[in-house]
């Protein structure tokens, strides 16, 4: 299963403190990760296996939608800062409606991605 992660630069920490609060269910066999490039980066300096797409500005969130559409990414983990306007707006509504069309889980604060991933977890 692919899940990608991605953080605005006010959820980066948050975000990887999280991937590390929850490794022992995202270093399974059967789980590959994929991240925009800054928060790929910074969850890599922890020493979790990721695969880095761009960064979200320069088309990172994009490539993960269309790797949502195509069927790849079955579960999307982005910590918004609510409180910061992003450039890329646009981008980021585009792949929580590519989300919402394809089904696919999106969480988009802590709270809801601690309850996927336990939901993932209680699959096995």
């Amino acid at each position: 299963m692919e899940i990608a992660i991605i953080a605005h630069d006010g959820k980066k920490a948050d975000m990887v403190q999280f991937i590390n609060k929850n490794k022992h269910i995202l270093v399974k066999e059967h789980i590959k990760l994929i991240a925009t490039g800054t928060t790929g980066g910074k969850v890599e300096a922890v020493g979790i296996k990721v695969k880095k797409m761009l960064s979200g500005p320069q088309g990172g969130d994009a490539q993960i939608a269309a790797r949502v559409a195509e069927g790849k990414t079955k579960m999307v983990l982005f910590f918004k800062d609510p409180n910061s306007s992003h450039a890329h707006e646009p981008d980021i509504s585009m792949l929580i409606r590519i989300c919402d069309v394809h089904n696919v889980p999106l969480a988009t604060n802590e709270a809801t991605a601690q309850l996927l991933l336990l939901g993932l977890d209680e699959m096995k």
